[in-house]
């Protein structure tokens, strides 16, 4: 794993990104070779942000996917994914929610966001991203 988000995180920065932070927690080492979302009964979660110089470059970043993961085109969602202010995220979001995978990524202001949690309730989801987004202005 640790590849991989080195990886993305050098096409982040030449997305334009001047700065970031990554968390990971995990419940067992198996789950730090796995991809982001994919651990198999693991506890895990994941949080990254980055900041850009400006909003536009954030926006661009944002729509563009962060860490391979994209905000769905308007009108074509699947179950699970929800879109926009009913994320309580913003107009600039998404979230995709099923029992053992849950994901938000969302842009606010200078900032792009995404938490990715594994085999975790909603409410700690919720916990997880209600965290983070109020430090983004």
């Amino acid at each position: 794993m640790a590849s991989r988000e080195s990886d993305q995180w050098l096409q982040v920065r030449n997305q334009g990104a001047t700065a970031g932070a990554i968390s990971v927690f995990a419940a067992n080492a198996s789950a730090c070779s796995a991809e982001l979302g994919a651990t198999n009964g693991v506890k895990a979660m994941t949080s990254f942000v980055a900041r850009f110089a400006d909003e536009g470059e954030a926006d661009r970043a944002w729509q563009s996917g962060v860490f391979g993961f994209a905000p769905p085109p308007p009108g074509q969602l699947t179950p699970g994914l929800t879109r926009g202010t009913s994320t309580g995220l913003g107009l600039s979001s998404f979230t995709y929610d099923r029992p053992s995978v849950r994901l938000a990524s969302w842009h606010r202001s200078v900032f792009v966001a995404l938490v990715v949690v594994s085999n975790f309730d909603v409410t700690t989801f919720k916990a997880a991203t209600a965290a983070i987004d109020p430090r983004l202005n």
